[in-house]
């Protein structure tokens, strides 16, 4: 286990945090299509303007690439076979980087992804906000009710207010009684989150901490102004597509859909009667979401489905590879948009909009989505990172640069404290400002 790594109340493992020191991190990204292991070294920097949020520099020292198997849309479903491809994927790493790794920060897709928001509220005990009316506060707002079979992933404060004043950065050594703080509490399924645990086990391995997905990726594709201004960061994968909004630098909210890459592959293999592999290679070499543009004239010639040998190539214009994908990718993104607007908070994204993740490579997918969505769109690579490849800074590697940077922002994250969830005073009776003065007393 990591020394930087520790247990607390949700019974998750969790990261507690990177001191100023250099230390090395190693982490896993199981999607639907490959399972990506990266290791690193981090480095403490200097503050610069560039981005400023980062108190680490990080240079991947290792790479590990394995065909995905036995995950489905971020699901386990074969336990041997998930267990051999990150065996295989992490053995990869580790003799590119020349050491032996034991445990992981694991990405988490699956586990239907919910938001859900946390509210505390404290009165000081004395004229000026201190440390343990901050704690206070924060350790209510995590005491979110959950679903039966639900578990708390992320709890990361959004807002403060001091005496109904919101906005407030650090309210420690500040005069007024009145301290409320917000949290945005992800909670996922745990039965997924427990089986992805058991594969990673299975190799011999230990995870240190479950990072969502969209929170990753928003981590390694959003600058500065985009997270601070507010906006979205849509990261299309294979089996599923994951939505994370940032507002004022925070992470607020996260949702995904079951669509993504492998989707538009299998209408193609449908439409053509073509293997799901020769459909993925024509989708990539091919394929493209606007049929407009497009000549009926444009031919290629593909394999159908059957024996090898046995049927002669077929010609299929490109202008019907693209109307079979086409439907595919409106849909999605239809779906995203109405999510986005579900979420309440459309004001907050205005009109920006990050798409990253393998899927959204495929030629014309950003035109199709400023046209859907009605909003600016680009694509995001991961950020600030050394060691790696041209082809793997692509958008595909988000969630795994993201999954690198998670331990530079983990000590921002706030639990409720089992051991003193029974000690929640009501600071608004007698009994509850007797019991405030007793816990600042003694």
């Amino acid at each position: 286990m990591s020394p930087f790594s520790r247990r607390r109340s949700s019974s998750l493992p969790r990261l507690a945090g990177l001191t100023r020191r250099s230390r090395t991190v190693s982490v896993l990204d199981v999607g639907s299509s490959k399972i990506t292991c990266l290791i690193a070294r981090l480095r403490p920097r200097q503050e610069s303007e560039i981005l400023p949020g980062r108190t680490h520099e990080i240079e991947v020292v290792g790479v590990g690439h394995q065909r995905s198997r036995g995950v489905k849309s971020g699901v386990v479903v074969d336990l041997a076979a998930a267990e051999q491809s990150i065996r295989h994927c992490v053995d990869a790493a580790e003799r590119m980087a020349g050491l032996t790794i034991e445990s992981l920060i694991v990405s988490l897709t699956a586990g239907r992804l919910k938001s859900l928001k946390g509210s505390g509220e404290t009165v000081a005990a004395g004229e000026t906000i201190d440390s343990a009316d901050v704690k206070r506060a924060l350790g209510r707002a995590a005491q979110v009710p959950l679903e039966d079979g639900r578990l708390i992933v992320h709890s990361l404060p959004f807002d403060m207010s001091l005496d109904g004043e919101a906005g407030i950065e650090n309210p420690e050594g500040m005069v007024g009684s009145r301290f409320s703080a917000h949290l945005h509490v992800l909670t996922a399924e745990e039965t997924p989150l427990r089986n992805l645990e058991a594969a990673v086990n299975r190799a011999n391995l230990s995870v240190e901490a479950f990072v969502a997905t969209p929170y990753a990726s928003g981590l390694s594709t959003l600058v500065e102004d985009e997270a601070a201004m507010g906006s979205a960061c849509i990261d299309m994968g294979s089996g599923s597509t994951t939505i994370a909004i940032f507002q004022a630098g925070r992470f607020v909210y996260a949702d995904s859909i079951a669509l993504g890459g492998n989707h538009i592959t299998m209408d193609l293999a449908r439409g053509l009667s073509i293997s799901p592999e020769q459909a993925e290679r024509v989708k990539v070499m091919h394929g493209c979401a606007l049929s407009e543009l497009m000549d009926d004239t444009q031919m290629i010639q593909i394999a159908p489905l059957g024996e090898e040998g046995r049927d002669v190539p077929i010609n299929v214009a490109r202008s019907l590879i693209s109307r079979i994908i086409r439907p595919r990718v409106e849909e999605t993104f239809e779906l995203i948009r109405d999510r986005l607007a579900a979420s309440g908070l459309g004001h907050v994204i205005g009109k920006r909009v990050v798409l990253t993740g393998g899927a959204c490579q495929l030629a014309g997918l950003s035109d199709t989505a400023r046209a859907i969505m009605q909003r600016n769109v680009r694509l995001g690579r991961p950020l600030g990172v050394a060691g790696l490849s041209a082809a793997n800074k692509s958008p595909a590697f988000a969630t795994s640069v993201g999954l690198l940077i998670y331990p530079q922002v983990a000590a921002s994250e706030r639990f409720a404290d089992s051991a003193a969830a029974g000690l929640v005073f009501d600071d608004r009776s007698r009994l509850g400002r007797f019991g405030t003065w007793l816990r600042h007393s003694f």
